[in-house]
């Protein structure tokens, strides 16, 4: 049985004054921008959005998203799994002034309208916790890594060498007569 879907859009304030918990999936090929750095579009993600307040009354949501990704191994090239878990704690606000204000140990979730889009916020998580390059195990790359640790073999040289006459021009040595 597949998990209900997650929300698109939630009035995000109100959730955060009710303390609200949504959550759901999401399927990946839905997200695009995510989908563009991936090697396929095929899997579901999971997420929670806790909604609440702070003591300083800011409205806060704490996203946990799981999820099975694919995505291109940087020796083989070839597609390997890549399992992402991630929880983080976002601000509300409603302009980059008020995300300026915050404390440096909150990240702001800019939400101008009432509708906050729930989706976007999963896949910027997402993105977030894609490495920059990914590699398979050692033993488990199809790329054979010894055929590269071996120091390039050298042409065997037999006739001529065209810089044989520069040799004429170092100190000491004889020079030749023609």
């Amino acid at each position: 049985m597949s998990p209900e879907p997650l929300p698109t859009t939630l009035d995000v304030r109100k959730a955060a004054a009710r303390g609200s918990v949504v959550s759901g999936a999401v399927e990946l090929a839905k997200l695009l921008r995510l989908r563009e750095a991936l090697a396929s579009g095929e899997g579901i993600i999971t997420a929670r959005c806790a909604f609440g307040r702070d003591e300083e009354s800011r409205a806060l949501v704490t996203v946990t998203v799981s999820a099975e990704l694919t995505v291109a191994c940087q020796r083989c090239l070839q597609p390997m799994p890549l399992a992402i878990e991630s929880e983080n704690t976002l601000a509300i606000v409603g302009s980059d002034e008020m995300a300026k204000q915050l404390p440096a140990s909150l990240d702001p979730w800019v939400v101008a309208e009432e509708q906050g889009d729930l989706w976007d916020l999963v896949e910027d998580e997402l993105i977030l916790e894609i490495p920059v390059v990914a590699y398979c195990d050692t033993d488990a790359c199809k790329q054979l890594l010894d055929a590269y640790r071996q120091p390039p073999e050298t042409p065997e040289t037999d006739g001529d060498n065209p810089f044989k006459v520069l040799e004429q021009l170092k100190p000491g040595a004889t020079q030749q007569e023609n």
